[in-house]
C-alpha cells in the first residue's frame, strides 16, 4: 500500500505542474455550472436535475484528458521501464495512478458541493437523492477513469489513448439512447452494459447494488488489462 500511496501522490502532484488540471477544472465547472443555474433560474427549477442529467457526458469528454497521459507519457519518455525496475509490481503502478485521477475527479465533485447548497437556500433540497446521485457520479467517473488508463496503457501517443478511451465511452454511453431502436431479445443485455444506465438510477436517488457491482467490475476488468499490458513487455 505505501508503494500504490507514493505512485499515486506523485501523480496527483504532477496534475497541478501542468496545464491540464485547471483546463478541465475550468471546462468541467463553466459547463456543469452553466447546466446547473440554465435548470435553477431559466427553468425555475430548484432541484439538481439538470445538473445530474449530463453527468455522464460531461465526464465520457473530460476524463480521457485526465487519464491519457498516466501510463502513454511514461512510455514515450522511457520513465516507464525505468519506474517498473524499481522493487513495486504493476498492479502497485496501475493502482497508484488510478487512485490519482480518482483524486483529481474527487476533487471535481467537491468542487460541485456550492450547487446544492444553493437548492437548499432556495427551497426544499432531496438530501438522500442527492447524496445517492453523487455516489454515483463518482462511481460512474471512476469507470471512466479506469477505462482511460486502460487506454493509455495500449500505446505511447496521449492523444491516441484520449480517442481510445473516448470511442470507448462514447460506445457505453450512447448504447443506452439506443435500446429503444433494438430487438426486445437484446435490449435488456444491452442495457445492462450501459454506464448511463446504471447512473441513471442513482440519480433517482437509488443505489442498487447491482449497479454498484457493475461499476466495480468494469473498473477492475479494467485495470486488469491494464495491469496485462504492461506486464506484456516480458513476453517480447
Amino acid at each position: 500500500m505505501k508503494n500504490i500511496m507514493s505512485i499515486a501522490k506523485r501523480e496527483f502532484a504532477s496534475y497541478f505542474n501542468s496545464a491540464i488540471a485547471y483546463m478541465v477544472v475550468t471546462v468541467y465547472l463553466g459547463l456543469s455550472g452553466a447546466l446547473f443555474f440554465w435548470s435553477l433560474f431559466l427553468e425555475q427549477q430548484a432541484s439538481m436535475r439538470g445538473f445530474f442529467e449530463l453527468a455522464p457526458l460531461l465526464f465520457f469528454i473530460i476524463t480521457p484528458l485526465l487519464t491519457m497521459r498516466l501510463l502513454a507519457e511514461e512510455r514515450a519518455q522511457g520513465t516507464l521501464e525505468l519506474l517498473l525496475t524499481m522493487p513495486i509490481t504493476d498492479w502497485q503502478v496501475v493502482l497508484g495512478k488510478f487512485f490519482a485521477s480518482v483524486g483529481l475527479i474527487l476533487v471535481l465533485v467537491l468542487l460541485t458541493l456550492p450547487f446544492p447548497i444553493s437548492v437548499a437556500s432556495l427551497g426544499p433540497l432531496d438530501k438522500g437523492a442527492t447524496f445517492a446521485s453523487y455516489v454515483g457520479l463518482i462511481l460512474m467517473a471512476g469507470t471512466y477513469s479506469a477505462i482511460g488508463l486502460m487506454a493509455s496503457s495500449f500505446t505511447k501517443n496521449q492523444f491516441i489513448a484520449a480517442l481510445i478511451a473516448l470511442t470507448i465511452g462514447f460506445g457505453l454511453f450512447i448504447l443506452s439512447r439506443l435500446v429503444p431502436l433494438l430487438p426486445p431479445s437484446v435490449a435488456p443485455f444491452i442495457n445492462s452494459i450501459c454506464i448511463d444506465t446504471h447512473f441513471q438510477n442513482a440519480a433517482r436517488g437509488v443505489i442498487d447494488s447491482r449497479d454498484v457491482v457493475y461499476y466495480l467490475s468494469m473498473m477492475f476488468g479494467c485495470l486488469l488489462v491494464a495491469q496485462t499490458s504492461l506486464e506484456s513487455r516480458r513476453w517480447r
